[in-house]
């Protein structure tokens, strides 16, 4: 059976270049979004080099009515159901909420929340009517507990994970999976740009292929969530068995400003 479309967002970077560059090995035709015209090119450029795939671009900002529009259409433009379906982009911010811009607060939760929902939505009854096909959605192992000083970001990652693992249950038997990956910290622009590793001492960093392979893994084996790499695992595993206050203490102290410390 012929590979159907896969669509990436929040491709030009970091995890959604990675996914789109794997799905392009994997003999899939690519719909790949982001804002960054020139990075869509590259992008589009590289893997019909290296394995003759056919790639659409879709230059869009998500967090707006027109971009969602945009993407819609360019799906419905390919004429079936898409295969693979990797909803990745978002940003995140970090500081106390009270002195955090708030129209950047506020895109954040419709870019990390309202697309992803408004997405995968559409994409799902073309892919429950060709009963097959993979929805994936990129949470964060910060989806496990409320994070100070990232309070946004963490709650729009635990609506991520809540809302895959229920299209996941409701999707039992369609021949489509749903599945939200849950990443430690990575090595990507959105992490480096705000410190990486030098703002977490002795944090270990994963990655992006790493995440990448775990999802096709968590994907094969039918399960609905997939904490990548030893700081996923473990935080998931400590909010699970320790006191919430106390977890919610330790959070606070790892990603507080260290100017706020």
């Amino acid at each position: 059976m012929s590979r159907g479309l896969a669509v990436v967002t929040g491709a030009s970077s970091g995890l959604g270049h990675a996914y789109a560059r794997s799905l392009a090995s994997r003999g899939h035709p690519l719909l790949v979004v982001a804002r960054r015209a020139d990075r869509l090119r590259e992008l589009a450029d590289e893997v019909a080099a290296l394995h003759g795939t056919p790639t659409t671009t879709v230059v869009a900002d998500l967090a707006t009515p027109e971009g969602l529009a945009a993407t819609r259409d360019a799906i419905d433009a390919w004429g079936a159901a898409p295969e693979v379906v990797v909803l990745n982009a978002g940003y995140g911010s970090r500081g106390r909420t009270w002195e955090l811009d708030r129209d950047r607060e506020s895109g954040m939760v419709r870019l990390n929340c309202v697309a992803v929902v408004d997405l995968g939505v559409h994409v799902l009854p073309a892919m429950v009517a060709a009963r097959r096909g993979a929805l994936v959605v990129v949470s964060s192992a910060a989806a496990w507990q409320p994070v100070p000083f990232m309070a946004t970001y963490a709650a729009t990652k635990a609506f991520e994970l809540h809302w895959t693992e229920a299209v996941a249950e409701e999707l039992r038997g369609t021949g489509v999976r749903a599945l939200a990956v849950c990443p430690g910290p990575t090595r990507t622009e959105f992490t480096l740009s705000g410190g990486g590793s030098s703002t977490y001492p002795g944090i270990p960093f994963d990655d992006v292929d790493l995440v990448v392979r775990a999802t096709w893994r968590a994907l094969a084996a039918g399960r609905r969530r997939a904490p990548t790499g030893v700081v996923a695992r473990g935080s998931m595993l400590a909010s699970r068995l320790l006191p919430r206050g106390l977890v919610l203490r330790a959070a606070a102290l790892t990603h507080r400003e260290r100017d706020h410390a």
